[in-house]
């Protein structure tokens, strides 16, 4: 079937030199897609469910949709060329009139944010799905590197800072007086 698509979802974001890695998957495989570090700081935010005081872009596009009586149904990551993805948004609009499906062509980056902000699908078409690369041990060593860091932080935060005991100068201190 040419229109197959597989479910995925954001497994993480994480910082690169250039911008932010986004994995993307289900429990068969994970591929990554790269964003620039201001996607990738909304997406963060948008997978924690924080919402900023003023709308971002993508919150007003989503308030501009609801105003309309339209609203996101899925997101389909449709194509990719050469390290570059494709994607679809499909919004669904119903009125008085009927019911009618816009289908319109964005970036994944910005289709992801308004789909988590949407708490919308993100769907990935099967030929996409099965020639991109699987990441998941990338993104295991990934994980698991994070979780030893924040580690090492709490037990320097649970240790605080070192403090010298007054009279506990050491061997080899200029008040020793055994020289």
């Amino acid at each position: 079937m040419a229109n197959e698509v597989v479910p995925v979802s954001i497994k993480g974001v994480e910082p690169t030199s250039s911008g932010c890695a986004v994995f993307l998957g289900n429990d068969a495989k994970v591929f990554v897609i790269y964003v620039d570090h201001a996607i990738g700081g909304v997406l963060q935010l948008s997978l924690k469910g924080v919402r900023r005081e003023r709308p971002l872009t993508h919150e007003l596009i989503g308030s501009i949709l609801l105003g309309l009586g339209a609203s996101l149904d899925h997101v389909v990551i449709n194509d990719v060329n050469e390290g570059t993805f494709f994607a679809r948004l499909l919004l669904r609009m119903e009125n008085e009139l009927g019911r009618k499906i816009i289908e319109l062509d964005a970036r994944p980056s910005d289709s992801m944010v308004l789909a988590l902000q949407g708490k919308r699908p993100i769907l990935v078409a099967r030929k996409v799905f099965d020639a991109v690369e699987d990441a998941s041990e990338v993104l295991e060593r990934v994980l698991k590197r994070r979780a030893q860091l924040e580690a090492e932080e709490e037990n320097e935060d649970d240790e605080g800072p070192e403090i010298d005991e007054p009279g506990d100068e050491g061997e080899g201190s200029e008040d020793d007086d055994s020289k």
